[in-house]
């Protein structure tokens, strides 16, 4: 496994900035703007053929009630074909399904990509060892580093 993250962090690495928080947030610097990050984002998980369930704007739910917001937005995706492999090794990973993904610009204008570690999930939910978290790491890291590439 140690071997698999060191690979995971040199290739993720080669897009970006990257920051492994002990949380299990995977954050990635976006040389885009934030609206630009988040529709190449989305656009590359369609490709993918993956289901978009959700896009929500946080800024302009701040906005609504008279708040200032960075620009914040999160997409919720997935499909059974990822997420189910995951709840067979631990059923309660369901509560961290479908998959999400937040783009946020900082107070330094550095605009971020970030989604849980899937690995972290999987240890979170006591199935450290489920062979479907490599596989979901592997297709985040993709999907991120494609939708932040120059």
């Amino acid at each position: 496994m140690n071997l698999l993250r060191s690979l995971f962090t040199a290739a993720t690495m080669t897009i970006g900035s990257l920051a492994i928080a002990a949380d299990g947030l995977v954050a990635i610097k976006s040389p885009h703007n934030a609206k630009d990050t988040m529709n190449r984002l989305e656009e590359v998980v369609k490709q993918r053929g993956l289901n978009v369930f959700l896009r929500l704007d946080h800024a302009a739910g701040a906005a609504k009630i008279g708040k200032t917001l960075r620009p914040t937005e999160l997409l919720i995706f997935g499909n059974p074909q990822g997420g189910t492999p995951l709840m067979e090794c631990a059923q309660s990973a369901g509560i961290d399904l479908p998959l999400k993904a937040l783009v946020w610009e900082d107070a330094a204008n550095q605009v971020w990509l970030g989604y849980n570690d899937p690995a972290y999930l999987a240890k979170r939910h006591g199935a450290a060892d489920c062979p479907a978290a490599a596989n979901l790491s592997k297709a985040l890291a993709g999907m991120a580093g494609a939708a932040v590439a120059p």
